[in-house]
């Protein structure tokens, strides 16, 4: 038997050491950043100025006004669509869970542009169809309620899974005997399958608040014009007009935001207490319920709403689209592919936004595998006290809010680099670093997935026969994750390629995203390519979202979240 190497042991010694230290720098740094910038203002007196202006509890109640509300529409949504197509033998599930989906994984800002042109005096597909309102009738989405409805829109997919791996994990035995009982069906949901399932719908309401809380896109579509602000819009306002303590205060204001995020989560724990649920026998049960003469309206609502929340404002965008500007009725007349000419061959910010956005997901979603494999290894192969603080750590940037990461590094690359005396502020690399503390969570949880299905048996024959970490990687470990490896890559991909909340502040002259190039052409009035910009995002999100349908045989359960 050949004697094992010293490197030869199943991690080596640099490994968690450089876990750690990345974890440090990606996600414990810029955090720490700005809660001393935020002390250092309370200490300065300029923290009470600032709570002291109307404007900032204004802002905070739109916040909690629009993410508790929109909270209310997504968990309606929501666990409808999680409780027909989970227990219900519904017709074209798949198809549905797919569609379903499309909004939570559509950048904001697009969904607000969306419904703004299908609503409204001046939307062009509405005047085409004789149905808009008289001119000068206020558009209704510029509103608290407008903006809380899109945020039940965009949210409601996240309470549709979290609902729905709870119903998966229903005792179908359980069931089945209190039908045999002579239970009715709603005997069954409302004693059985609602208690039961409580804690994931709890879980769903909280993601969805939390979101909400962060959200830039829709309330800087739909309240900047009507003067309503909430915190994301006026660190984002306050940003612009730059000033002697803009660094104290934006840092204040996204403390805020921060500590409602946290609250939120909290109330979630709370709510949870005493609901730890343990179930036995079989889960999973395709079709719980036969809905008989009721499956036909119960799929025709189900249609009806995904119509009203997905279809027509895609319709409406496109109609948008192709009109020469907005409010001109949609007609063989006045139907024009100007302004996709326009953003694909002669403006150059789009092409520019195009290359940037293409190239900071490519990069965060390659560079975060290379690390995501590394990181999982560790986490897998290591002590569980250190990997899970570790987890916590990396968990933090993606739970809170868009807007608090970047400020976040705004305040430690504003200036120089220490010893190297320069500074990657209002380059694209800070964009890239925000982008890789904010998305690692997202690369890591595939990879994570897949190292623990794998048998250790196979590591450690390969160990016991001489073969080095590197050797165990290349040829043992990353063949067997490729499938969840290429899910990561697209998945962080997907969400980074459409971003805006987190390079809201961090752009600059040359260096602007999709997300960004769509908010400012319709903060310009250029509605028309805004709109026919978002029908290209939309469009390649579609075909990224098939590409992992396409991979979803190969991964572990649970990485294709539209999938049972």
């Amino acid at each position: 038997m050949p004697r094992l190497p010293a490197n030869a042991n199943s991690q080596p010694r640099w490994l968690f050491p450089f876990v750690t230290a990345v974890v440090a720098g990606l996600c414990v740094l810029p955090l720490a950043r700005l809660v001393m910038a935020g002390i250092s203002s309370i200490l300065n007196g300029k923290a009470l100025e600032l709570l002291a202006d109307p404007a900032i509890w204004t802002a905070a109640r739109n916040t909690l006004t629009t993410s508790v509300l929109g909270m209310i529409v997504a968990v309606a949504i929501g666990g409808l669509f999680a409780l027909a197509l989970t227990l219900a033998d519904i017709r074209g599930k798949w198809l549905l869970s797919f569609l379903f989906m499309l909004p939570t994984m559509i950048p904001p800002q697009v969904t607000a542009l969306s419904w703004v042109g299908m609503t409204g005096p001046s939307s062009p597909l509405l005047k085409a169809l004789g149905l808009a309102p008289p001119l000068g009738s206020s558009q209704p989405l510029y509103s608290i309620a407008g903006i809380a409805l899109l945020y039940g829109v965009q949210h409601s997919p996240l309470v549709f899974l979290s609902l729905r791996a709870g119903l998966l994990a229903l005792p179908r035995d359980g069931i089945e005997a209190a039908k045999l009982s002579g239970a009715s069906p709603w005997q069954v949901l409302k004693d059985i399958i609602l208690p039961l399932s409580l804690p994931g719908l709890i879980a769903g309401a909280a993601m969805a608040f939390v979101s909400g809380v962060g959200n830039f896109g829709i309330p800087a579509i739909l309240g900047i014009p009507a003067s309503i602000y909430t915190l994301p819009t006026l660190v984002y306002a306050r940003f612009a007009s730059f000033g002697t303590s803009t660094f104290g205060d934006i840092a204040i204001l996204s403390g805020m935001i921060a500590v409602m995020a946290v609250v939120g989560l909290q109330v979630q724990e709370w709510a949870l207490k005493g609901r730890d649920y343990r179930v036995i026998g079989l889960s999973g049960a395709s079709a719980t319920f036969r809905l008989g003469a009721l499956r036909l309206p119960v799929e025709f609502l189900l249609w009806l709403l995904l119509f009203a929340i997905l279809i027509a404002p895609f319709i409406a965008l496109v109609s948008a689209s192709l009109v020469p500007a907005y409010g001109v009725a949609l007609s063989f007349k006045t139907a024009s592919f100007a302004a996709y000419e326009e953003i694909l061959f002669r403006q150059k910010v789009t092409r520019t936004a195009f290359a940037n956005s293409i190239f900071l997901a490519s990069a965060t979603a390659f560079g975060l595998l290379v690390i995501g494999v590394l990181t999982g290894y560790a986490l897998t192969r290591g002590g569980k006290r250190l990997s899970a603080a570790l987890s916590a750590m990396i968990e933090i940037p993606y739970a809170l809010p868009g807007i608090v990461i970047s400020v976040a590094f705004i305040l430690v690359f504003a200036a120089p680099l220490p010893l190297l005396g320069v500074t990657i502020y209002g380059t694209i690399w800070i964009i890239l670093a925000a982008y890789f503390s904010s998305f690692f969570a997202v690369g890591l949880k595939p990879v994570v997935s897949a190292l623990r299905q794998l048998d250790p048996a196979l590591e450690e024959a390969a160990r016991l026969s001489g073969a080095g970490f590197w050797r165990r990687l290349t040829d043992i470990i990353v063949p067997l994750i490729a499938p969840a490896a290429g899910a990561s890559v697209i998945l962080v991909f997907l969400i980074a390629c459409n971003e805006l909340t987190v390079s809201a502040l961090l752009w600059s002259a040359g260096t602007q995203t999709l997300g960004v190039a769509i908010y400012n052409l319709d903060d310009s009035g250029s509605y028309d390519l805004a709109s026919a910009l978002s029908v290209l995002v939309v469009a390649m999100v579609v075909v990224l979202m098939l590409l992992l349908e396409l991979m979803a045989a190969r991964l572990p359960k649970g990485v294709v979240p539209w999938r049972n």
